[in-house]
């Protein structure tokens, strides 16, 4: 069986590291995985809880219905003044409403973050990790924060830092198993 994972860049920018991140994971996955890049990050409005239930924007709708179809989640972030993007976050909220019952919970994820700075986004990367936490979305334990990333990643947008793919992929086959647990322990839940 084939794990569908959804990766999320929180990057709106063209020539974004984190994007470019995000396209390394489709070809470091495991065999046994496929990863597809949302790309309808920028047409999600600001949330808005007077548009729910009832009128939600088509664009959120699709986001959900694309998390729903994952087995599992790869989400990316740049770091902006030491927290996660805007755009993110705001993905993020829409993505867990209604509560309990949103596409994220029980979603397994993993949060790679990424930075010009030496320490990788850590900070974005630990808030990401808190806000999910509350989402009820279960994320791998391995934190992937890529320091120096403008050096690691090439004019053409290649991930040419050979240690920086190999955690990468290592993050992916971490997720990967999770999602198989996490599927287990839902099938399980099924027959009881």
């Amino acid at each position: 069986m084939t794990v569908k994972i959804l990766a999320i860049s929180g990057s709106l920018r063209s020539g974004s590291y984190t994007t470019a991140l995000a396209r390394a994971s489709a070809e470091l996955a495991p065999e046994s995985a496929e990863v597809a890049l949302y790309e309808g990050l920028a047409s999600i409005p600001a949330f808005d809880q007077d548009l729910e239930p009832g009128r939600t924007p088509e664009a959120v709708a699709r986001l959900r219905r694309q998390i729903e179809d994952a087995d599992a989640i790869l989400l990316l972030t740049p770091e902006y003044n030491a927290s996660i993007p805007g755009a993110l976050k705001n993905a993020v909220d829409w993505a867990s409403r209604p509560h309990g019952t949103s596409a994220l919970m029980g979603k397994p994820a993993a949060i790679v973050s990424s930075s010009p700075s030496p320490f990788g986004g850590a900070w974005a990367n630990q808030h990401l990790r808190r806000i999910l936490s509350i989402t009820g979305t279960p994320v791998v334990e391995t934190e992937l924060a890529v320091g120096k990333v403008d050096a690691k990643v090439g004019d053409d947008g290649e991930l040419r830092d050979a240690a920086t793919r190999e955690r990468l992929a290592s993050l992916l086959a971490e997720l990967e198993e999770l999602a198989a647990e996490v599927g287990r322990a839902h099938a399980e839940e099924q027959l009881v």
